[in-house]
């Protein structure tokens, strides 16, 4: 059964209309593939892609004219390997999910993005990254294998090793090269369901740099919220909070006994999208000053448990309402880090253009992967919320080209606006990319709006 939707990414920006069918498991996806690439013609060739939960902020995830096939009910876990650490799951499988689960037996994932709400699937597909990627990289590093069905109807099992073409593009390929059905995933064995963190302000930008530069190596995890509203001297004024997975024997005694501990409340949601956006200038400032004095200058060997420390947002269920009715745009990018000084560049554009930046963190990455459109690489890496406005294109392209000049990259998971001719320049293993992707889906069968945006 089909429904005709309304779907935005989790920004709520770009809205469009697809057929969006929900299998109950593989067989049904396969079929739903089946009917939509035996039915491109009539639909005027607008073809097929998956969706998770939908936490893609711009549209990777969205198929105007098209098909849209959720993959909520591949939902089992399918086997688990305490001792080697490994577990086997659907793609519909969320990380909450995987959590809830695992961490009883003393497994974590490897890498979590700002929210537990996304899918195994979609982790794969958009190469997520983490408060640790300067250690452990990013998730594709921690997959061992998965199940792609292709546009032909066949599944594939690939591995890095026996089909690193295939495997690698579809890591980061944003659901384009087929659907990922199930995966085999090598878990993080530990004591705890908490970290122990470390706290400090930074006064400024180039203070919180200087900070991270020099000791972001003895930190398994590591993250900054930066105030991007201050100005002046304390331009970039930060709150640094590092950590590592925390030991039994570092937690309290009264919490040691039940120190794997993980089943964090169903959070309150916002029940209605703000008539009027609750995020704007006044808001934002008193919020900011409040999180900054808050925190402290310097606390060490703070036990937190694991939803606050990386997941704070997933407190409030349906929290981009708050936006209003416009919505909000997510801003990534990454630059080398020798062109460190276009962060600060980027934050003195939207000062002097008045543009208000509700969220932003900042994080050190290290490696990239061998995936042509992973975003991933050694380099500074700035995620800001911004609340859409009149003008805020304008302002977003200006940064574009500041990112660009810089041999830096706009993250395709968040982006919903992106000029096509950019892309190849951010990307510069694309047509390797496309390559591998016509010679598995050379009819296009699986598209998307970013897709057709991007000229993927």
């Amino acid at each position: 059964m089909s429904t005709r939707q309304s779907l935005t990414g989790w920004g709520g920006t770009a809205p469009s209309v697809a057929c969006v069918v929900e299998p109950d498991d593989a067989e049904g996806v396969a079929a739903a593939v089946a009917a939509g690439r035996d039915g491109r013609a009539g639909r005027g060739g607008r073809g097929v892609v998956v969706r998770g939960l939908g936490r893609s902020y711009g549209d990777a995830a969205q198929n105007a004219g098209g098909t849209v096939v959720s993959l909520r009910g591949l939902q089992r876990v399918l086997s688990v390997d305490v001792e080697g650490a490994v577990v086997a799951v659907e793609a519909g499988v969320s990380l909450d999910h995987l959590m809830r689960t695992m961490l009883p037996l003393g497994l974590f994932v490897p890498v979590t993005p700002g929210t537990r709400h996304v899918t195994v699937g979609g982790a794969i597909a958009a190469d997520i990254h983490g408060k640790d990627h300067h250690v452990r990289g990013s998730f594709s590093r921690h997959v061992a294998d998965l199940d792609l069905l292709l546009a032909d109807g066949t599944v594939r099992r690939l591995t890095p090793e026996r089909d690193p073409d295939l495997f690698w593009a579809t890591v980061g390929g944003m659901g384009l090269t087929g659907v990922i059905l199930r995966a085999t995933l090598r878990m993080l064995p530990v004591e705890t369901s908490s970290v122990v963190v470390d706290t400090e302000r930074a006064t400024d930008l180039d203070d919180l740099m200087v900070r991270m530069t020099q000791d972001d190596d003895r930190y398994t995890y590591s993250v900054a919220w930066v105030d991007c509203l201050a100005r002046g001297g304390a331009l970039g004024r930060s709150v640094l909070t590092r950590g590592w997975p925390a030991r039994r024997d570092q937690l309290p005694a009264r919490a040691q006994g039940s120190a794997l501990r993980f089943g964090p409340r169903r959070p309150p949601a916002v029940p209605l999208t703000a008539p009027v956006p609750l995020v704007n200038r006044a808001s934002v400032l008193a919020l900011n000053e409040t999180w900054f004095r808050k925190a402290p200058r310097t606390r060490t060997r703070d036990v937190q448990g694991i939803a606050p420390f990386f997941h704070p947002l997933d407190v409030l269920e349906s929290w981009p309402r708050v936006y209003g009715g416009r919505g909000f745009v997510q801003y990534q990018f990454v630059v080398p880090f020798e062109a460190g000084d276009v962060v600060r560049r980027c934050l003195e554009v939207l000062h002097r253009h008045g543009v208000v930046v509700s969220l932003a963190v900042l994080k050190r990455f290290g490696p990239g992967s061998p995936a042509p459109l992973s975003f991933p690489m050694p380099g500074w890496t700035l995620a800001m919320d911004l609340p859409v406005v009149p003008g805020l294109g304008d302002v977003l392209d200006r940064l574009d080209g500041l990112v660009l000049g810089a041999g830096g990259r706009l993250y395709l998971a968040k982006d919903a606006r992106l000029a096509p001719d950019d892309l190849p320049r951010m990307y510069p293993m694309l047509d390797r990319w496309r390559q591998v992707r016509r010679s598995v889906d050379p009819d296009g069968v699986f598209a998307s709006d970013l897709s057709r945006r991007l000229g993927l």
